[in-house]
């Protein structure tokens, strides 16, 4: 049932799975802010970088669906490659530190003792690297944590980058 809906929806011009797959990272992006600025989970520096890597998914997404031209689509897909693969070794390895935490964690330090104990200039770009426990469990949804579903996203989006790959490569051949 989901290959067959599956199939039926990588029928679809790439532009248009570029679309919903950049849409969908913004999904994401939003749902992490919700997490942390409504229900208060802190993001730790795995969970910033995977920020980042879904930021990159999405431009390059979006840029690649802007265009009318299948060469870029597929220049798009090439790229989304690396950069899922990316977001995906980096939830890999959260998941990993979340299933065998660590004895001492040296994950990042609190927004508060960065501000008084550094200078400004080297405060600011702690900020941006997170603070909190890689390993620390803090939200779960059907028995995954969140670096668990990134690993699914990231995955997802590494299985529809080739798919849209592959496809053209048959087409190319036909």
């Amino acid at each position: 049932m989901i290959f067959k809906t599956l199939s039926d929806w990588m029928k679809r011009s790439p532009r248009s799975v570029l679309a919903v797959l950049a849409a969908f990272c913004l999904v994401m992006l939003a749902f992490g802010q919700y997490l942390q600025h409504v229900v208060g989970l802190e993001p730790c520096p795995m969970c910033i970088v995977q920020r980042y890597a879904v930021v990159l998914v999405a431009i390059i997404a979006g840029l690649a669906s802007a265009s009318a031209n299948r060469t870029i689509h597929m220049g798009g897909a090439v790229l989304l490659l690396p950069s899922a693969a990316f977001g995906a070794y980096v939830a890999a390895r959260q998941s990993w530190l979340q299933w065998y935490p660590p004895e001492v964690v040296s994950c990042g330090r609190d927004f508060y003792g960065m501000i008084e104990t550094f200078p400004l200039q080297r405060a600011i770009p702690m900020i941006f690297r997170g603070s909190g426990d890689c390993s620390k469990v803090d939200w779960t949804f059907l028995g995954g944590s969140l670096a668990n579903w990134s690993f699914v996203c990231f995955s997802a989006f590494i299985i529809l980058a080739a798919a849209l790959l592959w496809r053209q490569a048959g087409r190319s051949r036909s």
